[in-house]
């Protein structure tokens, strides 16, 4: 696969992606407590992508209770400092290996032409993890 889709590359990604639309929280795709959703379209089509867990407050305070204890034991903010910087360019590897997927779901979810998002926002993606990670031993 080249660096820049065709357009049937581009479809064949689009058509594989599973649209998740749960909330991530205390590392758990969850439904909104309520179980209220909404859509999510794609500008350039009007095609919904996906139904959208709609979080209110009572979900907004779950996922800020369970940061809090995920601060509190440690088990990130405890991490040699080597540890987190491995662990962050390792994800920005990824991010770069992967990068047509997250390419494509951002040229859907937000109508931007793919190359753009190839070329711009997931390099960039990329490179702000690893900037970050960079910084973590520096501290």
């Amino acid at each position: 696969m080249s660096d820049v889709l065709t357009a049937s590359e581009y479809k064949a990604i689009a058509g594989s992606i599973a649209m998740g639309g749960n909330a991530f929280i205390d590392g758990i795709a969850r439904s909104a407590i309520s179980g209220a959703t909404f859509p999510t379209v794609n500008p350039a089509t009007g095609a919904t992508l996906a139904r959208v867990a709609a979080c209110g407050v009572a979900d907004v305070d779950l996922a800020a209770q369970k940061a809090r204890l995920a601060f509190e034991d440690g088990r990130w903010r405890n991490q040699a400092p080597a540890e987190c910087k491995r662990v962050l360019i390792a994800f920005a590897k990824l991010i770069e290996q992967n990068r047509h997927e997250p390419a494509v779901l951002e040229s859907l979810d937000s109508g931007k032409p793919v190359a753009d998002c190839q070329t711009i926002d997931v390099p960039e993606t990329a490179n702000t993890v690893r900037w970050h990670a960079e910084l973590i031993d520096k501290l």
